[in-house]
């Protein structure tokens, strides 16, 4: 019984089942007489693990279809209601297809369907598109860690959560860029010191790093929806360690920052940055957070071959096959390049890692 019970109670952890599910089977299962096999347990850190970035929020082509229909209702609900009439029907959606039935890509394309909602509702109330840094964007921004955080406390969505702590990160950029900008008593403070405006963002997007491994080395194994939740935060953790590296030390072409276009003769930054981030991707096992730097790569290949004296025709088709021979490379080689690299860690480093 004991085993019994420890099993479902693993279940409700994982988000296989609810909690009252579980509390309803347990006397159900031991009325039935079943009972738990006495075959050994091998230890979960003793399994072969092939692969252990297996993304859960796909499990059947079930799921596709139903999320398409979300998809096509919300778009034609979208065009045709105002913008208020949305919400409901998320909200219904949610109750129907997250809540009660536990699918887990439609929870994802509600999600991000909730996040376009309010990044909207936010851009009608507030103005932030403008060269200061005032109220507005601050206010625009503290919409989306109000309404995402409600949203993952009432559905448990890995993504709202994730969505939530990257709102809650750019809050803190704004209230820490607004500070700086009052203690300096000039409201274009940044126009004027472009290095620190980079090194603040900088600060921030390590911060989200250090919370996406947080969540991470917290499941080193990758069995809860810690490991979703840190697949997410790694999505966004790659590009804004890339920008903000990339800004940092690009300074000073044009006087503009978080252009990775405008930055062709930094081609060279750009793509050292992106070579370490991937190979912080191999030691970490995400590649998800080196997939997120390949677009970036691309780009910055690209203005290698732009200021040669290749023709046009000639650097864009060499682009492509230098970012598809690095995926290929990447790819096919994760697990053996990964064991190298953990073999050359310190044992204190490599155990916390997931396994290679």
């Amino acid at each position: 019984m004991t085993e019994l019970k420890s099993i479902l109670d693993e279940a409700v952890r994982r988000e296989l089942i609810s909690p009252e599910a579980g509390g309803s089977l347990l006397p159900f299962l031991i009325e039935r007489g079943v009972a738990v096999a006495g075959a050994p347990v091998i230890a979960a850190e003793e399994q072969v693990w092939s692969d252990t970035e297996t993304p859960r929020f796909v499990r059947g082509f079930h799921d596709v279809l139903i999320t398409i229909g979300v998809i096509v209702a919300l778009v034609g609900l979208w065009g045709l209601a105002p913008l208020y009439a949305v919400p409901p029907a998320i909200i219904v959606l949610s109750e129907i297809l997250v809540r009660r039935q536990r699918l887990a890509l439609p929870a994802v394309s509600l999600t991000i369907a909730l996040f376009c909602w309010t990044f909207l509702l936010m851009s009608r109330v507030f103005t932030p598109w403008t060269s200061q840094i005032g109220a507005d964007l601050t206010q625009f921004v503290a919409g989306f860690p109000i309404l995402l955080g409600v949203y993952y406390a009432r559905y448990r969505v890995p993504l709202a959560l994730a969505l939530a702590i990257m709102s809650t990160l750019a809050l803190v950029l704004t209230l820490l860029l607004r500070l700086v900008q009052w203690l300096s008593g000039n409201p274009a403070f940044f126009v004027d010191h472009l290095a620190l405006l980079a090194g603040i963002s900088l600060v921030c997007a390590l911060g989200l790093f250090a919370t996406a491994l947080y969540f991470d080395l917290g499941d080193r194994l990758r069995r809860t929806t810690r490991s979703d939740i840190a697949f997410w935060l790694h999505l966004g953790a790659a590009p804004a360690l890339l920008y903000s590296t990339v800004s940092l030390l690009s300074l000073g072409e044009g006087g503009r920052i978080f252009e990775l276009g405008n930055m062709s003769a930094r081609t060279p930054v750009v793509v050292a940055t992106v070579a370490a981030l991937m190979l912080i991707g191999l030691v970490i096992d995400r590649r998800a957070f080196v997939t997120s730097g390949l677009l970036s790569l691309g780009v910055a290949i690209f203005g290698v071959f732009r200021h040669g004296s290749a023709t046009v025709d000639t650097y864009i088709y060499t682009t492509l096959i230098v970012v598809g021979a690095i995926v290929l490379v990447i790819g096919t080689g994760w697990m053996p390049l990964r064991r190298l690299v953990l073999r050359a860690l310190p044992a204190a480093i490599s155990e916390r890692l997931p396994p290679g």
